[in-house]
């Protein structure tokens, strides 16, 4: 179970937790290699104004100062030169894509795995400092809204080799959502998408309030949002129910025929998993089509674990413009519930499968040579701190949690001992291999509840 941290906000891992959030990242890593997905790491600083480039969230940004700072200069952030630490990976990613346009082949497909940092109140599932991975697609001046569909897909493989309960990616559409608003007299779309936002949070009830209070939406009006946001299939039934709500818009149809592609082709490589959910909105102004959310079952009060988007203009150079689609897995969060509901372990807290003994001390190199010959081929080695009596040297490898022990006799013959079983047998550091489940730190899941 994941301890408390010390310092709020800023977790820490002992060694076997830190074994398992490694495993989640290689997982992800892994996955989004394998769809062709290039790697890349930017600064974790930009300047205040850049960081407030995509809305009103100074509160959570850390700015940077010197202990000493000289006299004259500005802090805080005010200035908009002003470093601070990133808050997510998305504008950093933006700005990294105009400033490196020349040098990039578009489409370009990033994947990025970092620290962010943010000012907020830590609580359950929410850290000051904490572990994003992302991947988008961007365009240069196009982008094929093929990625949406792709991009629900990769996620979806993703989260699906991580040791977690089952998940929902709920997906809509902007275009979809505020066609309809449009159809049904509501302009300040934006306004509309920023209430039903927090529908799962405040209720219908409220929702209606606000729009009628806030909006001047009338009660016909706030109960047809409220009826499309009703709406969540797991197939494409969802266009027919839209249809069947009587409003006609260009831009409600073109947003159905999206939202309809993702749904067609992730109920037949991911059934189950992707779902129509028009009530999700992202209360974000820069997405203006596809959004994704992604929540655990059982563990829906937890937040959604992955989320994200289409973007068609928040990366731009001139008259130059850079849409894309992303999505964004909050792996602090992920590992953090993994670990407290004990979704998984590590088959070890270590990553030494053998531990060479040492019959004197004199005997430390020559064993260093046989460590040097297991590690050619793979396997982690340690070699004991010094000669004591056998027994002793194998209770440290027991309390080190390292699996095996290596014997080198006087006539310079070879045995190891499985620990575990107590089984002693001949080796030859040339030639033997532990079993292919001890070779490396296994993290298996175990039972993961719903609830």
């Amino acid at each position: 179970m994941a301890r408390k941290a010390s310092l709020s906000g800023f977790p820490e891992w002992l060694p076997q937790e830190r074994l398992v959030e490694l495993h989640v990242l290689d997982v992800l890593r892994r996955t989004f290699e394998l769809h062709g997905f290039s790697n890349i790491e930017t600064r974790a600083v930009e300047t205040v104004g850049q960081l407030l480039r995509k809305g009103e969230i100074d509160k959570e940004v850390y700015a940077l100062s010197r202990l000493q700072a000289e006299e004259g200069e500005a802090s805080g952030k005010e200035d908009p030169n002003q470093l601070a630490l990133h808050f997510d990976l998305t504008v950093p990613f933006a700005r990294y894509v105009v400033e490196n346009a020349g040098h990039l082949s578009f489409p370009f497909r990033r994947y990025q795995i970092q620290k962010v940092w943010r000012g907020e109140r830590p609580q359950e599932g929410r850290a000051r400092e904490f572990t994003q991975a992302d991947i988008d697609v961007v365009g240069d001046g196009d982008l094929p809204f093929r990625y949406d569909v792709e991009l629900a897909l990769v996620i979806a493989e993703a989260l699906g080799a991580l040791p977690i309960p089952e998940f929902k990616i709920r997906v809509n559409n902007r275009k979809l959502a505020e066609g309809f608003y449009r159809g049904i007299g509501l302009e300040d779309t934006a306004g509309v998408l920023r209430s039903i936002d927090k529908l799962e949070k405040i209720g219908a009830q409220r929702v209606a309030e606000l729009l009628q209070e806030e909006l001047g939406a009338t009660a016909e009006q706030a109960e047809a949002a409220l009826k499309l946001a009703s709406i969540h299939t797991e197939d494409t039934s969802f266009v027919e129910q839209v249809r069947a709500l009587g409003v006609s818009n260009e831009l409600l149809e073109e947003g159905l025929d999206e939202l309809f592609q993702v749904i067609s082709e992730a109920s037949r490589r991911a059934p189950g998993r992707v779902l129509a959910d028009l009530s999700i909105a992202r209360g974000l102004d820069y997405y203006t089509g596809t959004v994704y959310e992604t929540v655990l079952v059982g563990h829906e009060a937890l937040g959604s674990i992955c989320s994200g988007g289409r973007y068609d203009s928040l990366a731009s150079k001139g008259s130059r413009t850079f849409p894309g689609v992303g999505l964004s897995i909050g792996v602090t969060r992920l590992v953090m519930r993994i670990l407290s509901q004990d979704f998984a372990q590590a088959s070890r807290s270590v990553p030494t499968t053998v531990l060479l003994t040492l019959a004197t001390d004199e005997s430390w190199s020559e064993a260093q040579d046989i460590a040097a010959q297991l590690r050619s081929r793979g396997i982690s080695v340690e070699v004991a701190p010094k000669a004591e009596k056998f027994g002793k040297q194998i209770k440290f490898a027991d309390r080190r949690g390292i699996p095996f022990v290596w014997f080198t006799r006087e006539d310079g013959s070879h045995e190891v001992k499985d620990i575990r079983s107590g089984d002693q047998v001949p080796a030859d550091p040339a030639l033997w291999t532990p079993p292919a489940e001890d070779l490396t730190v296994q993290v298996t899941p175990a039972s993961v509840p719903t609830a």
